[in-house]
């Protein structure tokens, strides 16, 4: 069985705040590479920061993150 890896659309949701990584990765307490990392799948977060970031931009967290292969 595969292993399940973690997707997300955390730039779209950025996008649509009309913010930058940078204005984000300082709204969530963390570095610009940090926000390009998740948003590239290069990163996994932690279920705390996954939380921070959905209600930094509005959003709930299964609407920024979702298991690949799982999407709706």
């Amino acid at each position: 069985m595969q292993t399940p890896t973690l997707g997300n659309r955390l730039k779209v949701a950025r996008a649509e705040r009309e913010l930058s990584q940078e204005q984000l990765a300082t709204l969530a307490g963390v570095t610009r590479q940090t926000i390009s990392a998740i948003e590239t799948g290069l990163y996994c977060p932690s279920a705390l920061l996954a939380f921070v970031l959905a209600n930094r931009l509005g959003k709930r967290v299964d609407e920024l993150f979702f298991l690949k292969g799982e999407e709706p």
